[in-house]
């Protein structure tokens, strides 16, 4: 009963945005025939643009609602501005009804939804309904006021017109379109960089059990030869217990896998990655109170299929340089063509990594960084940023002092570059 309520009142407050803000965007008008008063508003385009954005639950519904709210609102205006008696104005303005009825009725009939992805046939399916429903329009107040102007102009007038405000509406609805897919690919390509290297981490995890495995069965038969029953069954009840968080940990990097590696997000190009780099690590910088400008420079562009390990890659660079600036700095990020390699340079004006920590910075487990509470970091990204590196048979190098520390990847350009079969 709830969701049924829900349900209504949401198409209810649908309905009523389309009708108000379609007989408000009517009254910006240009009335093309004198003595009448059909008009060319923004009304049409505002009602064809919000069912696109806002898919009514009913077409026809809202088609009836919203010409019923422009000829009310009219015949107000007309009333209160005017002063033109209720009866002629509702003659003058009744025939706009059918240009919403029957504009909605023809989507209605060929499913609007199956052509958003098809904006040329979408655009000459609205320019054929605009048609339609204008001259319709056209002919009931030609009938009902007794108007002479049907000539060959004003059919060419309303079919070009037509085209023109159906074509208009199906740009500015791709181009948003465009721009929220777009941001739906960054936040899909976030999610799956980290989902990367979290089956990294679990892998890793996994090796270890595997180890821990095999060590605390090794030392349950040796418990056994030695008779220790007690001590020899509570070394296998270890063993079992282990074997059984192994096998949890193994359906959980497979989910894992499929999310990160299977599903690929197609291919994409070599500056949107570094564009969602740069993106997300000004908002992290923000996050941590920290003024840092960030300069990068890309020499050479192509598409690539792995987006995702080089997302992991650049994001863990970016964040470690962000998080070793005090509180403000510059991180500079460079990428450009070495032989048959694709080069990356992270470099920032943080505090440096002392000599002493260098040998151990890609080791798992070592970390020089520390919350406010004293607790340590988990020291793994580094590790895993050589990993994935060398995993697309690079190499990266690092260089520190006191005025920062420079980061440089080596990558075979191959690995990286999409190939198509």
């Amino acid at each position: 009963m709830f969701f049924r309520k829900s349900f209504y009142k949401t198409e209810w407050t649908s309905l009523f945005l389309t009708a108000a803000f379609t007989a408000i965007a009517s009254e910006i008008k240009v009335i093309p025939f004198s003595g009448e008063d059909f008009r060319f508003g923004l009304g049409s385009i505002a009602f064809f643009l919000l069912i696109l954005i806002l898919p009514p639950v009913s077409l026809i519904r809202t088609g009836i609602s919203t010409g019923i709210t422009v000829i009310c609102f009219r015949i107000f205006g007309d009333i209160l501005f005017n002063h033109v008696p209720f009866w002629i104005s509702f003659k003058s303005h009744l025939p706009v009804f059918l240009y919403y009825f029957l504009f909605a009725l023809g989507f209605s009939v060929i499913k609007i939804e199956n052509f958003k992805t098809y904006p040329l046939l979408l655009g000459a399916f609205a320019a054929i309904f605009e048609f339609i429903g204008n001259t319709a329009e056209h002919l009931m107040r030609y009938w009902l006021l007794n108007h002479a102007n049907l000539g060959l102009q004003e059919w060419v007038l309303l079919g070009g017109v037509a085209l023109l405000r159906s074509y208009f509406v199906v740009g500015l609805y791709s181009s948003i379109t465009v721009s929220e897919q777009k941001k739906q690919m960054q936040e899909m390509l976030g999610v799956g960089s980290e989902l990367y290297v979290e089956t990294l981490y679990l892998q890793k995890s996994l090796d270890n059990i595997e180890q821990i495995t095999v060590s605390s069965h090794d030392l349950y038969r040796k418990l056994k030869k030695k008779n220790l029953s007690d001590l020899s069954k509570q070394a296998l009840l270890i063993t079992q217990e282990i074997h059984e968080v192994k096998k949890d940990s193994q359906r959980i990097l497979s989910g894992l896998s499929k999310i990160s590696t299977h599903k690929k997000i197609g291919v994409v190009l070599l500056s949107d990655v570094l564009g969602i780099v740069v993106t997300a690590n000004e908002k992290y910088s923000e996050l941590l109170g920290k003024k840092i400008t960030f300069h990068f420079e890309l020499s050479t562009d192509f598409e690539t299929d792995q987006q995702i390990p080089l997302l992991a890659i650049l994001n863990n660079l970016t964040a470690n340089a962000i998080e070793a600036i005090e509180e403000t700095g510059t991180i500079h990020i460079e990428i450009f063509d070495e032989s048959d390699y694709t080069a990356f340079i992270v470099k920032d004006t943080g505090k440096g990594i002392s000599e002493e920590d260098l040998s151990f910075i890609f080791e798992p487990g070592y970390t020089t960084k520390y919350n406010d509470h004293g607790v340590a970091a988990t020291g793994i990204g580094l590790s895993h940023v050589q990993d994935i590196v060398h995993s697309l048979k690079g190499q990266i190098k690092i260089e520190s002092s006191a005025k920062g520390t420079t980061f440089r990847l080596q990558i075979p350009a191959n690995n990286l570059k999409c190939t198509f079969i």
